[in-house]
Order: C-alpha cells, then sequence, then structure tokens
C-alpha cells in the first residue's frame, strides 16, 4: 500500500489505517483478544501498517493489545493515540504519554492526539496553551513526533494552532457523515493538516450487512448512534440500495467502495476498525479500487440522502 505524508512531518501513514476502538472492549460486545490480535496482524500483513489506538479505549488493554500484535515490528509500523479529555493539564499530558509509551512498549508515538476537546464528557476546562505546551515538550524530547487533534471544531483548531504544529484532525467523517466538509476541512487542505476519518464506515452501517429493523445487543455502542434510528436508518437503507450496482461494476464490497470514495477526498486518510483477519484484509483491498471523478460525484450524491437530513451536531452518538 502506497503511503501519504503526516501533514507537514516526516512521519509516512497509509491511506488506510488500522482502528482499535473495539480493541479495548469496552462499549463493545462479543470482543476477543486473540481474535483481535490476528486481526492487526492480518491488517498489517496486507498493507495497513499505520495503527491508531488511546489511553481511554478499554483504559489501555487496546494499546496493550497492540503491542503484542505488533511489538516485534515496531520499526515498520506508525503508532497513533490520543490523550482523553480529563488528562489535559501539563503533568497529566506527559503522565498520560508515558503511559501509552508503556502500553505500547515503546519509546515514541508518531503521533499523539487530543481526544477530545477540553471539557467535554463534563471535564475540567483547561486552557488549550498549557495543553500544547505539554505536548511540544514532547516532541522536543523525541517522545512524540507529530501532534494531532480530534473532534475538534475548525475554531478549536485555529486555537490549537496558534501554540504549536498540529499535522492531523482526526473527525467522525464517512459517506453518511460529513460535518466536516462544511468548515474544518477547508482548513485542513489550506495548512496541510492530513485528516484521519473515524467511523469511516458510519460504524459498519457502510457494509451493508445491517438489514431494516437490527436491533443491537445492550452494551453495543452503536445502539445509541443517531444513523441507526428511525428515518435516518430507512435513508441509508435506500442509499445503500444504490451504491450496490457501482460496487458491482467494481467487484468490490459496499466496504471498500465507501473506503475508497472516502481517501479520495482532500487531504483524508479511513480509519477502519477490524473485528477478525478477514475484514482487516478486506479493508485494505479498498486502497486499490479507482474511482472516476463521474463516480466521486454519483457516491456524493447517493451521500447525501442520508446527510441532507442530518443536524449540525457533530457528535454521532445520543449519550
Amino acid at each position: 500500500m502506497q503511503t501519504r505524508r503526516l501533514g507537514t512531518t516526516e512521519v509516512q501513514i497509509t491511506p488506510i489505517l488500522v482502528g482499535t476502538w473495539q480493541a479495548g472492549k469496552s462499549m463493545w460486545v462479543g470482543i476477543e483478544d486473540a481474535e483481535t490480535i490476528k486481526a492487526i496482524r492480518a491488517a498489517y500483513d496486507a498493507g495497513m501498517t499505520t495503527v491508531d489506538t488511546a489511553e481511554v479505549y478499554g483504559n489501555g488493554h487496546s494499546e496493550q493489545i497492540v503491542a503484542q500484535a505488533l511489538s516485534d515490528v515496531r520499526d515498520k509500523v506508525t503508532y497513533a493515540s490520543k490523550v482523553f479529555a480529563n488528562h489535559l493539564k501539563y503533568d497529566q499530558v506527559i503522565q498520560a504519554c508515558e503511559g501509552s509509551l508503556k502500553n505500547l512498549k515503546t519509546d515514541y508515538l508518531d503521533l499523539y492526539q487530543i481526544h477530545w476537546p477540553s471539557g467535554a464528557f463534563n471535564t475540567e476546562v483547561v486552557p488549550i496553551e498549557e495543553t500544547m505546551s505539554a505536548l511540544n515538550k514532547l516532541k522536543e524530547q523525541g517522545k512524540i513526533r507529530a501532534i494531532g487533534v480530534s473532534n475538534f471544531s475548525r475554531a478549536q483548531l485555529e486555537e490549537a494552532s496558534q501554540y504549536g504544529r498540529i499535522d492531523s484532525l482526526q473527525p467522525p467523517y464517512s459517506l453518511f457523515w460529513r460535518q466536516i466538509e462544511k468548515e474544518a476541512q477547508a482548513y485542513c487542505v489550506e495548512n496541510n493538516i492530513s485528516i484521519l476519518a473515524y467511523s469511516s464506515l458510519a460504524q459498519g452501517l457502510l457494509t451493508g450487512k445491517f438489514e431494516r429493523g437490527h436491533k443491537f445487543e445492550e452494551g453495543d455502542n452503536r445502539a445509541k448512534n443517531k444513523l441507526f434510528q428511525g428515518e435516518n436508518y430507512e435513508r441509508a437503507q435506500q442509499a445503500l440500495d444504490k451504491l450496490r450496482p457501482i460496487a458491482e461494476r467494481h467487484q468490490c464490497s459496499l466496504a471498500q467502495l465507501s473506503l475508497a470514495w472516502l481517501i479520495a477526498q482532500p487531504q483524508t486518510n479511513a480509519i477502519t476498525g477490524v473485528r477478525n483477519a478477514e475484514q482487516a484484509t478486506k479493508n485494505a483491498v479498498a486502497a486499490d479500487v479507482e474511482l472516476s471523478g463521474d463516480e466521486l460525484k454519483e457516491i456524493d450524491a447517493i451521500g447525501q440522502i442520508v446527510t441532507a437530513h442530518l443536524d449540525e451536531n457533530p457528535v454521532m452518538w445520543e449519550w
């Protein structure tokens, strides 16, 4: 898989990244460590050498699983992790980074990101200048190679950028969830900031495997995802029906088609969660699906069957 440059850094990332929220097990059901380790390794074998994790995913469990899967090839992979909104004071950032380094069994992170803006989930508000000061210090020490932010608006991104170089933004972004296109994407293009899209398959909705009337098991976070509810869900099914013939033309799955569309957007790369080795291998193939300009426009219009009816709230879940 061809790599891309992360922002203005020397760090190389794959256009399709391995996402490991589910590896932490918290807020997911039916996750087995052994299967997850196999899936991450299969993704690596298929060319997906960039892995995204976070301290909050299972309270470090996800990071530990990543280490079990990839420690022996650490020099060939790119690690991205995140510090949560309750650890944004100077000393807390430093401590959180040390914890992530220990969990990942490495002495540096290629990318370290602020997971949510200060104040999210009723956390204490910490000035962005203080948080960025700690991140800049970690960068000077060589413990992190690049700084990123996640779930930031354009205004928050601009403010953070006053205190140091931001090389990535990690927003929710898929064919069915596109608030980033309104403001933040243009800023990322202007300032050479890589976009690392999470929920790039709309938490599995874009795979087409969920039929009308589907109900999630208790404890599955997707039960509270707005896209899986009411008229949004019905519109998504209508859009999927229109996408199927395009996927058939390319002899690819709906998931591969959706990822191919996403990584063709300006500055955009796709994070894909993997439960098993088969999923990981199939996701990687999306990098080889080539869409024409007309097809990109056609897919874009189909996605708007869903997105035209969503409100402005960038958070996908009704928590």
